[in-house]
């Protein structure tokens, strides 16, 4: 075993794969790695790296060395020689594992009379696993306001819980805090535990009697030996042994109370301890105190008042009129005032002054009548204010002798029956929701609720919708569950109003209603829309720039961004462009139709919705109109010095030239007319005639000797625009003459005439030349009908007078 200086440090919890380091340096080739649990080796590179097991330091060595080093030995075969060697691989410590406590909550007892300033030792302390930094702990504390802090000891690892002020546990005698701790890796890992500290009570208080203790009593004069007369009651804010109070006579009492009296130690009960027997009005007066440990006592004086006894117990009689059972009444609500029992007082015929009345405030009265009394209701009763009353009658009375007996009372119980009084009352009566369009179907939208004052089935609800609501709400009849059971669709309606119905199960039922509106939020599910697929639009040319085309008419039927459509012109590279302030393609440059009479391109439209815009193309076609913008060009003749010689032999007819101009126009504006600017007597004695259509120049009669010489014909060309149309000029210069040759002039003629022959359309005849031919052929067929018809009439003599020499022959 070959055991050298070779070793591998791997960070714990790597990924499978991970290179580790290499064999390559050190050792020759194959390698082969004897344990595979954590690592694996390249055979012919020698690399390391990590297998699928990860490597936990935490598990591999539970017992760090003293070094803190966690290291695994693996055993390698190794070069051509198989030879046997040992590598150590330590596996360092990541920040893999949080701090912990053993308990989530720590449990303290502190005295309230503690000294500022003393400390607690805090037992629990958090544990982590981790070395190093990672495993060093720094704890602090939270929601301590002040009352508590933590001091840690440097050089040993304890916690000290530190009173920073003057503790009360009358005050306060718990307090929550959280000991929150974290380790110092570089991503700090942290734990918390609840820290409750209780504040144990000291005995810094003493009793006090109560402001409801009672001051004084009265009792009858023949009460029973431990009827209860009274109780006194003290307070300590102390808790436990501390807050225990001990009640007593004051030793100051009179003989008589000290005979008649006792107080309970404990609980602070006056009792009788013999029967009484009195004729006569007594008033004692009793001085109870109370103590506590190491307190002096608190006092308080109580009067009992004895008054005589009666000598015949006086009752009441009565006699029910409203429906009761079990000596009680039972009423149902709303019921105008009713007489309910007459009550008739029974006993001794001795008793002077006797009277009946109603104790405290109930909504019944008694009416004296013939020495009985009638009991009645006052108002109406309440089912919902009070279901139930008490009604106590007391009966004061004189003896014989003129002094006050002891009151008797007796109670009667009435109940009120429940009616079907009350609606539905919903707590709120207007709901408003706001919803996302494209919901979920069967999606819950909020939960209606109303209450009925009632009880049993006139107070059971039940919820329903208005029946001309539309059927994509539900409402569940017993909880009030709103619901949509399929998506909404701002666009198809934005707002909706539902009224609900809220209805009792009592006979007749009652209900009332809620509104419920619901206004649905807009989202980006419609792309603008063109008005149509396919715009066409027909401009001037001679439009300025920045002109108008046309309007571009484009909706997107969402709401707020999601409808606000931008326009752009796209995949041309055209004179146009989109203003979409005013929603219209214009002009970018001047156009000209000649250079281009057609353009396409196309529009895209797009929201701006939120998340991703939505967009939609259309495509416009506009066509450039032509406007009377380019004068007629003369391309024959080609100069105005040019010349053409003519035969005098030329027949009459005969197309001598040709005048050819073109008009880059279109329309009425290209189409051209020729005439000849003269004179009309010039015009008249001229052998030459110019078709205003096609521009031939022909003879209009056989040529004589005065026709010998230089002809100049003045040629206007006029286009036919309007209102005014464009013209040129050209010279035909044509030389009658009988030699042929060619003939050429030195300059160009010039025109001496007035410009309103020149600019004014000619009046001679358009086609005069084809006037003249159409004639001749005219006299040409005329002329061959009438030999036609003489022939046929010499046919038909002939043909007669050979039938009359037939005819003499076949008689004889």
């Amino acid at each position: 075993i070959i055991c050298g200086s070779v070793q591998f440090s791997v960070p714990e919890e790597l990924e499978p794969g991970t290179l580790v380091g290499s064999l390559s340096k050190h050792f020759p080739p194959p390698y082969q790695l004897l344990t595979q649990e954590y690592l694996w080796i390249d055979k012919n590179t020698g690399n390391l790296y990590t297998s699928e097991q990860k490597m936990d330091r935490e598990a591999l060595c539970p017992e760090e060395t003293k070094a803190e080093e966690c290291i695994i030995l693996h055993n390698a075969v190794v070069g051509a020689s198989g030879d046997l060697i040992q590598f150590p691989v330590i596996i360092e410590d990541i920040n893999d594992n949080a701090p912990h406590f053993e308990n989530s909550e720590i449990h303290l007892r502190v005295s309230e009379d503690v000294t500022v300033g003393t400390s607690f030792l805090l037992d629990d302390q958090a544990q982590d696993r981790d070395i190093g930094h990672n495993g060093e702990l720094q704890y602090h504390l939270k929601g301590s306001n002040g009352v508590f802090c933590l001091k840690v000891e440097d050089d040993r690892p304890l916690i000290m819980l530190v009173v920073q002020t003057a503790l009360d546990r009358e005050t306060q005698e718990l307090y929550e805090m959280q000991l929150v701790v974290a380790d110092r890796g570089a991503d700090p890992l942290s734990a918390t535990a609840t820290l409750m500290v209780t504040v144990t009570d000291v005995n810094d208080n003493c009793p006090s009697f109560s402001s409801d203790s009672p001051r004084s009593v009265t009792i009858p004069g023949d009460s029973p030996k431990n009827m209860m007369v009274a109780q006194v009651k003290a307070t300590d804010p102390d808790t436990g042994l501390n807050a225990a109070i001990i009640y007593s006579l004051s030793p100051k009492v009179s003989e008589r109370a000290k005979e008649l009296f006792s107080v309970d130690s404990l609980t602070g009960y006056i009792r009788l301890t013999q029967d009484l027997q009195s004729d006569n009005i007594e008033e004692l007066v009793l001085k109870v105190f109370a103590s506590g440990h190491h307190c002096p006592p608190a006092d308080t004086q109580v009067t009992v008042s004895v008054l005589p006894k009666a000598k015949q117990e006086l009752t009441i009689k009565i006699g029910f009129i409203a429906e009761h059972q079990n000596q009680t009444m039972v009423l149902p609500e709303n019921q105008p005032p009713t007489v309910l029992a007459v009550l008739e007082l029974e006993g001794d015929s001795s008793f002077k002054g006797l009277s009946l009345a109603i104790e405290g405030e109930v909504p019944f009265t008694l009416s004296p009548q013939n020495g009985k009394y009638l009991l009645s209701t006052s108002k109406p009763l309440d089912y919902e204010m009070k279901s139930e009353h008490h009604i106590s009658l007391v009966l004061h009375g004189r003896s014989a002798e003129g002094t006050a007996i002891a009151p008797s009372r007796q109670v009667i119980r009435v109940l009120v029956s429940d009616v079907n009084d009350n609606a539905p009352h919903f707590f709120q009566s207007h709901y408003q929701l706001e919803v996302e369009e494209n919901n979920q179907p069967g999606m819950s939208l909020l939960r209606v609720s109303a209450s009925d004052a009632d009880s049993g089935y006139n107070g059971r609800v039940t919820y329903r919708l208005d029946k001309y609501t539309s059927t994509i709400f539900n409402i569940d009849s017993e909880t009030g569950q709103l619901s949509a059971s399929a998506p909404l669709d701002r666009e198809q309606q934005g707002v909706h109003k539902l009224t609900v119905f809220a209805r009792d199960s009592g006979s007749p039922p009652l209900e009332s209603t809620a509104t419920v509106f619901i206004r649905v939020l807009d989202q980006n599910d419609n792309a603008p829309v063109f008005l149509t697929h396919h715009f066409i639009f027909f401009i001037p040319e001679n439009v300025p720039p920045f002109a108008q085309v046309g309007k571009i008419e484009v909706t997107d039927p969402d709401e707020g961004e999601n409808g606000n459509t931008e326009l752009h012109v796209v995949n041309s590279s055209g004179p146009f462009s989109v203003d979409n302030t005013q929603g219209t393609l214009r002009t970018t440059t001047n156009l000209d139709r000649e250079t281009k009479d057609c353009y396409e391109l196309y529009l895209l439209a797009s929201d701006h919705g939120h998340l991703a815009a939505l967009t939609s193309t259309a495509r416009v076609t506009i066509f450039v109109e032509d406007i009377n913008d380019n004068q007629p060009k003369v391309i024959l003749p080609s100069s105005n010095s040019s010349c053409l010689t003519v035969s005098p032999g030329t027949m009459a007819g005969t197309m001598v030239t040709k005048i050819y101009a073109i008009d880059e126009d279109s329309g009425l504006n290209s189409e051209i007319t020729y005439s000849v600017v003269a004179p009309e007597l010039v015009q008249n004695s001229s052998p030459f005639l110019v078709d205003s259509r096609s521009g031939n120049i022909t003879l209009s009669h056989q040529l004589l000797h005065k026709d010998l010489g230089m002809h100049h014909l003045f040629i206007v060309v006029r286009d036919g625009g309007k209102p005014a149309p464009l013209y040129t000029t050209v010279w035909v210069n044509l030389l009658v003459n009988d030699s042929m040759e060619p003939c050429h002039l030195d300059r160009a003629p010039t025109w001496t005439g007035t410009p309103d022959l020149v600019e004014t359309p000619s009046k001679a005849p358009i086609c005069e030349v084809e006037t003249t031919r159409s004639a001749q052929v005219t006299l040409l067929i005329g002329l061959g009908m009438m030999l036609a018809s003489i022939c046929l009439l010499v046919v038909t003599a002939v043909f007669y007078l050979k039938q009359r020499r037939r005819s003499p022959k076949q008689h004889k």
